[in-house]
């Protein structure tokens, strides 16, 4: 018997939370934002600093970094250089930064659609374009095709590229294989590569994810690693994360990227929150997946029973589950206002990720059981409404 709790519901409306800025009636099962409370471990910390009264500036130090270290080390068996590693407010302003500083306006940055959506927004508020090398979905399966990504990074105006491992929305973990390939493809057109992995440590199927830090000879690349424990704790206001740079001209670039545009401070949580997290949420996290599992199991009966014309994208990561809702002919967006107005149900449209995502649907099932349950319901209702 677990000693966390992932059936009860927490009460999140009027609490300044996006997800639950819905009316009474309203689902939201979209934004990637869990609906279970944070290991009891990190609240502990959190409170104590708390306790102390005093919220002055702050810097990470030793026990930060080696945090950091040895959790990926425990988790995922990938080491990192403790001069590897630099505090950031958050994977995203990260990124943002990154691409400032590593690229410039009128550049190509290329991205794999159907891809996290925030990521055309650091690309086009800079000032640059995106480049998609879509990837191909066959038989179920999202595949990449190596030949278009090679003739995309050869543009003379390709300067970077992000990566998504595991991948938002289609729950892929790319292979060690495929990941050397993107990496060589990458140096040999002189395009620095940088990794978003804040689902690294949600990989609930197959083998486990691989960080580009952790290959072969990592500090002869031009490689960034974003992670963070912000998906994996659901504490994504904590505003912590780390970049890690094998190589040391690179880092020193991004060193000054973030620290130019002021996303390399914590905040008075951010520390001791990301220190517990990774050194006291080994536990925690393994009751998660386990729940996470089941949840995932329940949305595959459910569809095959009840909405065979809806197919589950088979998902070795995250808590985001992408439904091919191309049966049913209806635009994404119009298919999740109608799901909307009818039910209360609140999803992603695919549209929104770019590629051929205006099929899909994208469903959070980080929740307890029962709301998972409610989300099909209303799902089930909507799709059989034909008015």
């Amino acid at each position: 018997m677990t000693k966390y709790d992932f059936t009860t519901i927490p009460q999140r409306r009027h609490t300044d939370s996006i997800k639950w800025a819905v009316q009474p009636n309203e689902l939201p099962m979209w934004i990637a934002d869990m609906d279970f409370q944070t290991a009891p471990e990190i609240k502990a910390a959190m409170m104590a600093k708390i306790q102390t009264g005093i919220f002055g500036y702050e810097e990470p130090h030793d026990d930060y970094y080696q945090a950091v270290i040895d959790w990926y080390q425990q988790e995922h068996q990938a080491t990192a250089k403790p001069d590897w590693l630099i505090f950031t407010t958050g994977v995203v302003p990260a990124l943002s930064a990154s691409v400032r500083r590593l690229s410039h306006v009128g550049d190509n940055v290329l991205v794999q659609a159907p891809v996290y959506n925030i990521f055309y927004n650091s690309i086009v508020n800079n000032g640059r374009h995106v480049l998609s090398s879509d990837l191909v979905y066959q038989n179920g399966q999202y595949q990449i095709d190596f030949k278009d990504l090679a003739a995309q990074l050869a543009k003379p105006l390709t300067t970077l590229m992000i990566l998504c491992n595991p991948h938002n929305p289609v729950g892929k973990v790319w292979t060690e294989a495929e990941l050397l390939k993107i990496r060589d493809l990458c140096a040999e057109h002189h395009v620095t590569l940088i990794s978003d992995e804040i689902h690294g440590d949600l990989v609930l199927h197959g083998p486990d994810y691989r960080s580009l830090f952790s290959l072969a000879d990592a500090a002869d690349y031009q490689t960034v690693s974003l992670v963070s424990p912000s998906k994996t704790f659901n504490v994504a206001a904590l505003h912590a994360a780390t970049a890690i740079v094998p190589n040391a001209a690179l880092r020193d670039q991004v060193i000054r990227g973030l620290n130019t545009d002021e996303v390399a401070e914590p905040n008075l949580l951010a520390l001791p929150g990301t220190i517990a997290a990774y050194t006291q949420g080994h536990a925690w996290l393994a009751a998660l997946k386990d729940q996470l599992r089941q949840n995932y199991q329940q949305v595959a009966t459910f569809l095959a029973a009840n909405l065979p014309e809806i197919k589950l994208v088979a998902s070795q990561a995250t808590y985001l589950v992408w439904l091919d809702c191309s049966a049913l002919k209806l635009p994404a967006d119009e298919l999740a206002a109608k799901l909307r107005a009818k039910t209360g149900l609140i999803l992603s449209a695919g549209s929104i990720y770019g590629g051929n995502g205006d099929h899909f649907l994208r469903m959070n099932i980080a929740c307890p059981a029962s709301m998972v349950r409610d989300g099909l319901e209303r799902l089930k209702t909507g799709i059989k409404d034909k008015d």
